[in-house]
């Protein structure tokens, strides 16, 4: 976060749908596919997240991935919430939906 020299992440707004699809489609390829060349013993290693150069946390690789994986599950909860509140569909996650008329 705050690297010197600025960050290396594009941060170009995605504004429409189909920007947001293509930009997650994109995004799941490319983890895929840095998953499918990685080993075990890469996985291993310690991550570190710096704070303008400072480390303020450190762990091993997969533990980042997994943890990354759950805090993900976090938003997902969260947005589905945010949906019902809006009295927006609420998209099938893990099966139906209480929204899906042929749940039964």
């Amino acid at each position: 976060m705050a690297p010197a020299g600025g960050s290396n992440i594009n941060q170009r707004p995605l504004r429409t749908a189909r920007e947001l699809v293509e930009a997650h489609d994109k995004g799941v390829a490319d983890a895929r596919a840095a998953l499918a060349q990685t080993t075990d013993d890469h996985l291993m290693k310690p991550w570190r997240l710096l704070a303008r150069g400072n480390v303020v946390s450190e762990s091993a690789r997969h533990i980042v991935l997994r943890d990354t994986f759950m805090h993900l599950s976090h938003h997902r909860g969260q947005l589905t919430v945010y949906l019902r509140l809006n009295n927006a569909t609420v998209p099938a996650i893990y099966g139906p939906s209480a929204d899906d008329t042929s749940f039964a």
